[in-house]
Formats: C-alpha cells, sequence, structure tokens
C-alpha cells in the first residue's frame, strides 16, 4: 500500500495519553533516581545529588532530541531506512573496536564521549526498528507468501544478534529477537514460519546459556537464588529482600534500606526493587499500570496508522512499543526474581544517559505517527 499518496482526513494530534504517561514516567523516573542514588552518589562522587543532577540533565537533552525527531514527517525516517540500519551495524562494530568501546563489568557495551558513555544497543535498536518498518511496507506481499521474504530481514537480525552476543548484550539480543518476530506477524507472517524461528531461537539460547560455566552458574542462581545468596545470587536476593521489607505500603519515599550498599545498582538495573520497599506493592502495581496503558495506547495509534493507509507508521509503532515494553518487562521480571538477571532499564525512569534520551526519542517517533495518522480515513486512491 501507498503510505504516502492521498490526503489525510480526519481530526490530528499527538495522543495526549501518550505525552501524559510519558512525562508521568519521566517525573517519577527523577524523583525515584534522586531517592535510590543518594548513598552512592555521595560515595563516589562526593555529593549526594550528583547523580539525580545528571538524570536531569538527560531528561532535557532527551526532550530536546524528542523534539526535533517529532518535527520531521515518518516518510524521512523511512526513505533513510537503509542509512538508518547500516547506523545500527556500525554502533554495534564499533563498540567491540579495542581502545573505542568501553568495558564495564565484563561487557563492551559502551561507546566512550568524551565524559559519556553510550550504550550502543540502545539506538541500535531504534535504526533498526527504522529498517524493519520499512521493509515491511516494501516487502509486505513476500513476508505473507513464506519464506522468501523473511529471509532477508531474518539475516540481518542474526547479523545484529552477533554482534550484541559478542559484547556480550543477552537481554538486548533477545529484545532485538522479540521486536523482530512481533512487527513480522504484524506484517502478516505465517504462524508455521515464526513457530519454527522461535523454536530454533529457545534451542540456541538453551545450547548458548550452557556452554559456559558462569551463565549455568546465572541459571541456577535465577532458579535457586537462596543457595548462595552471598554469591551469584546476591543481586535477586538482595532485591527480593527489598521488596519483601516494603510489603503492600512501602517503608515511604527515601527510606529505603536496600539502597544503603545492600543492592547493586539501585538507581538503575534494581530501582523497581527500590520502589517496592519504599512503595510497596500498591507502587509497584501502579508503575505496572502506567506501562500497560502506554502499551495500549501505542496500540492504539498502530491501529489508527494502519486502518488510515499509513503502514510506516504502524509498523515502526509496533516497533517502538515492542522494545519500550520489553524493556519494562524484562527489567520489573528481574527485580522480582521471574527472569534471569540481565541488564535493562526500566524505562524513562532508571538512571542511564542514553537509554533515557534514546527512549524519548522512541516516544517522540510515536507521537509523530498519532500526528500523522490522526484521522480514521483517507481521500484519494490507496
Amino acid at each position: 500500500m501507498n503510505a504516502t499518496a492521498g490526503r489525510w482526513t480526519g481530526r490530528k494530534g499527538l495522543d495526549s495519553w501518550v505525552v501524559g504517561l510519558g512525562f508521568t514516567l519521566l517525573a517519577f523516573g527523577l524523583v525515584m533516581v534522586t531517592s535510590a542514588s543518594v548513598y552512592v552518589s555521595a560515595a563516589v562522587d562526593g555529593s549526594p545529588w550528583v547523580i539525580a543532577l545528571r538524570q536531569a540533565l538527560f531528561a532535557l537533552l532527551g526532550l530536546g532530541a524528542a523534539a526535533v525527531v517529532l518535527a520531521v514527517p515518518l516518510r524521512v525516517w523511512e526513505r533513510l531506512s537503509y542509512l538508518a540500519l547500516l547506523g545500527a551495524v556500525a554502533l554495534l562494530a564499533t563498540v567491540l573496536v579495542p581502545h573505542v568501546g568501553s568495558r564495564i563489568y565484563g561487557s563492551a557495551r559502551w561507546i566512550r564521549l568524551g565524559p559519556l558513555d553510550l550504550q550502543a544497543s540502545d539506538p541500535a535498536l531504534v535504526l533498526y526498528g527504522m529498517y524493519l518498518a520499512g521493509y515491511a511496507v516494501r516487502r509486505n506481499e513476500a513476508i505473507r507468501a513464506g519464506w522468501g521474504g523473511l529471509l532477508p530481514p531474518l539475516a540481518v537480525a542474526a547479523v545484529l544478534a552477533v554482534l550484541m552476543l559478542l559484547e556480550p548484550d543477552y537481554g538486548g539480543t533477545a529484545v532485538l529477537v522479540a521486536l523482530t518476530g512481533t512487527v513480522l506477524l504484524v506484517a502478516g507472517a505465517r504462524w508455521r514460519d515464526l513457530a519454527a524461528l522461535g523454536a530454533l531461537f529457545l534451542t540456541l539460547f538453551l545450547l548458548l546459556a550452557v556452554s559456559a560455566p558462569y551463565r549455568v552458574a546465572r541459571l541456577v542462581a535465577f532458579l535457586h537464588p537462596w543457595r548462595n545468596e552471598l554469591g551469584s545470587s546476591f543481586q535477586l536476593v538482595q532485591s527480593l529482600m527489598a521488596i519483601g521489607h516494603g510489603g503492600w505500603w512501602g517503608v515511604g519515599l527515601g527510606r529505603s534500606v536496600a539502597k544503603m550498599f545492600y543492592l547493586p545498582e539501585p538507581e538503575s538495573d534494581f530501582i523497581f526493587a527500590v520502589v517496592g520497599e519504599e512503595l510497596g506493592g500498591i507502587g509497584m502495581l501502579a508503575v505496572m499500570a502506567l506501562y500497560t496503558v502506554l502499551l495500549v495506547r501505542a496500540g492504539r495509534i498502530a491501529l489508527r496508522a494502519f486502518a488510515a493507509d499509513h503502514d510506516y507508521a504502524g509498523y515502526l509503532t509496533v516497533a517502538m512499543a515492542c522494545w519500550f515494553g520489553c524493556d519494562a518487562f524484562i527489567n520489573m521480571g528481574v527485580s522480582l526474581g521471574a527472569l534471569p538477571t540481565k541488564g535493562l532499564t526500566l524505562p524513562l525512569v532508571s538512571a542511564g544517559g542514553s537509554g533515557l534520551v534514546t527512549m524519548l526519542v522512541a516516544l517522540a517517533l510515536v507521537l509523530r505517527a498519532s500526528l500523522e495518522s490522526g484521522g480514521a480515513g483517507r481521500e484519494g486512491t490507496p
């Protein structure tokens, strides 16, 4: 279908729910990062407010970047989809270059940019989503027909996955696979083809998981966290203890004990555990509800885009929502002990410069889709 011809009709405008939820999560994140980071910031930077101020600065930078992206028509990104793919490959390859990629906690996931570290997988996933949405528009009939249309994006995804695994970034690889499968499914790929691919990926994942002793230790720590609570299970045990301490109603904002050097990365990877301790089960459920409503609204935007024959906007919204939702689901699942430990942050809430900026850009793309696809119909010939 032609995604640009014709004149759009109907009411247009930004989705107020997405705007409101985005700002709510961003403001909530600033509050929680401030609370969770005071002790770590004082010990590392000499002031309890350094991490919080850095988070506020990146929030402003992200809002500025989002405003720029929001002003650009989606047809521009559609035309640049192949360049976006090259950018994704370049980012993931650059982190593997010695003295260019920055190795932290044994993983080379960051590119050193002066005083800043850019986590390559975040912008790479956005760029890949732009490419995949463009491919789904151009080759929709081939995707529906069978393997001939599926092999090119699967080959691209395999290259990106290998680059991520070399870092290694298993969480990012899982998100990449989920994003690819979701967009292809929405584009009309046959269920049996995707099921076969899913079985293949699961088999490869299990083989990879048992191929190294430290990965086996992580799986055992996830399945039996109390067997080695001072060793491989330390992070998970501290997270569960923090959430248990909070109960249903929490101990009060700012009164977490786990953030006093018991819980690793309380301002980023395990900020959801601090939410559970300070705001309780009610606070965690409220956060889950915010993400759920945001994803539902993104789904409605995608449906409006498809109904208006603006297919690129629809596929791009699906890609961005899938990435956003996977990061949120995995982060919360890790904190609750439902998933093995992975280094994914809670979108818009966790501390992290490049991740925060990239998430705001992704939301801007969704809002641009809502702006261009606000009407339910279109004049002109499809």
